[in-house]
């Protein structure tokens, strides 16, 4: 379940290739391993509630969402938190039925504590026995790529870096003379695309990618046609695979096969499980801080005169118009044409109202906002009117963030890009920040922005 929500690393994972097979079951056996191994250290009998157990389990944990290509520190942080996830998942539905009482309490909280461990021991060692075996003769496939271009040089510095993938870059084939290729560097120029075909069957090359235009569909056939007396699998990688895709996946209208260019990540399943996770940790967020809440409004009530609530027209979902609440922090409330973002120093901050920025604290009102429909928890923090309006003119790409809605806190806000945004590169950044959450967007993602949001806001000098 956590996998289907996860996109974040764009790793090689179709087919059954030996990586990707590893990266979709070892955690679910790791998981269920552990069960086993906890139950019976502690002396149970593995009947068959624990047979149900481990099928829960493994039903949330499949497939595996910890790629073989991501760095240590990610793959850290995915396993803690998606274990999270899933722990609190089973706990808080094994309380509410009585499930949890099948089981010796000691059984079930060293299996919560110990999983994690087993979890990342697993994917370190698989990190390092995996290359071992693709390097074993045999368990490396061979591919060639035809068109030498940007797409078709990218493909092969991905073979090159990405030691998971299994296969071995053998070289070009073009019509072009070397001299006229850029990008290729020392890579051999194996023949023209005429001497394709020749050579695969000769050489038992096991992938051929057409790395070509699309406008070159004439040619694409002839090479096509030519291929038809292999044996070899082949790929076609469309030159629209270059541009900056947002949430890219082929997906199929009527039967007929589509390519996503631009979309959002909360379709389907995944836009009802950020609706439900908004909704209940919303809920939860607001008991706990009610009494902060209740102590800003009497701040700022006594600080200066005028409303307790800010409200403000933002750019919501679709780059629809919302009413955005915060708790006034200035003595002005500008919502016009012309609104003006707090600097440093800033006259119109009051002295309470300094305090509250700097802690985040004249946020809070937005969580009213997310149980309202109109904000997510996590998302690219919503800008006013006139500020959009600006940086739309000024900003390739600056109104995809808005096919998500906004959000309290974002992945550009914990990346340091919170504040004031005086220069137009400090915006673009933040837009970075904003489309990077839109490619990767998962369930463990949003909880780490959380969880780092929450330890950064007090030492964080950018707000004011």
């Amino acid at each position: 379940m956590l996998a289907t929500l996860d996109k974040s690393n764009g790793s090689h994972r179709s087919g059954l290739s030996f990586s990707s097979t590893i990266e979709t079951f070892l955690d679910p056996i790791v998981a269920v391993g552990s069960l086993f191994v906890c139950a019976y250290s502690c002396g149970e009998v593995l009947g068959p509630e624990y047979v149900i157990l481990a099928l829960i389990v493994f039903s949330l944990t499949f497939p595996g969402n910890i790629f073989l290509n991501d760095s240590l520190r990610r793959m850290l942080r995915k396993t803690f938190v998606n274990w999270v996830i899933v722990a609190g998942i089973m706990v808080f539905f094994g309380e509410a039925s009585g499930y949890i009482n099948f089981f010796p309490r000691d059984v079930i909280y060293s299996w919560l504590i110990a999983t994690p461990f087993a979890l990342m021991t697993a994917n370190s060692l698989a990190r390092w026995i995996i290359p071992n075996v693709l390097a074993m003769e045999g368990n490396t496939r061979t591919a060639v790529i035809a068109g030498c271009n940007d797409i078709g040089t990218r493909l092969a510095e991905n073979f090159g870096s990405n030691k998971f993938i299994g296969v071995r870059f053998v070289g070009y084939f073009d019509d072009r003379q070397r001299d006229r290729l850029d990008g290729i560097g020392d890579a051999p120029l194996l023949g023209s695309f005429d001497q394709l075909a020749e050579y695969v069957k000769t050489h038992h090359v096991d992938h051929i990618y057409l790395a070509l235009p699309m406008a070159t569909q004439p040619r694409i056939l002839k090479i096509l046609d030519n291929l038809k007396d292999t044996t070899t699998s082949i790929f076609f990688v469309p030159d629209i695979f270059v541009t900056d895709l947002i949430q890219g996946r082929v997906d199929q209208v009527g039967g007929m096969p589509v390519v996503a260019v631009c979309e959002t990540p909360f379709t389907g399943a995944s836009g009802v499980i950020k609706r439900i996770s908004d909704i209940i940790l919303s809920i939860l967020i607001m008991i706990l801080i009610s009494p902060i809440m209740l102590f800003a409004a009497i701040g700022v009530k006594l600080s200066s005169s005028g409303p307790v609530i800010f409200k403000q027209r933002r750019y919501g979902l679709d780059g629809k118009e919302i009413v955005v609440y915060k708790f006034r922090s200035m003595t002005t409330c500008d919502d016009g044409k012309d609104v003006k973002q707090a600097t440093r120093g800033d006259s119109r901050i009051t002295r309470f109202g300094a305090f509250i920025r700097k802690t985040s604290i004249d946020e809070l009102p937005q969580f009213i906002n997310v149980l309202q429909g109109r904000m997510s928890i996590v998302g690219p923090r919503p800008h006013a009117v006139s500020h959009n309006e600006t940086y739309r003119k000024l900003i390739k790409g600056y109104m995809v963030r808005h096919k998500v809605k906004p959000g309290i806190t974002g992945w550009a806000q914990v990346n340091g890009y919170r504040g004031e945004t005086e220069t137009v590169e400090k915006m673009e950044k933040r837009i970075e920040y904003d489309l990077e959450y839109l490619r990767n967007w998962s369930l463990s993602m949003d909880l780490w922005i959380i969880i780092k949001t929450a330890a950064t806001t007090l030492k964080d000098s950018s707000a004011y």
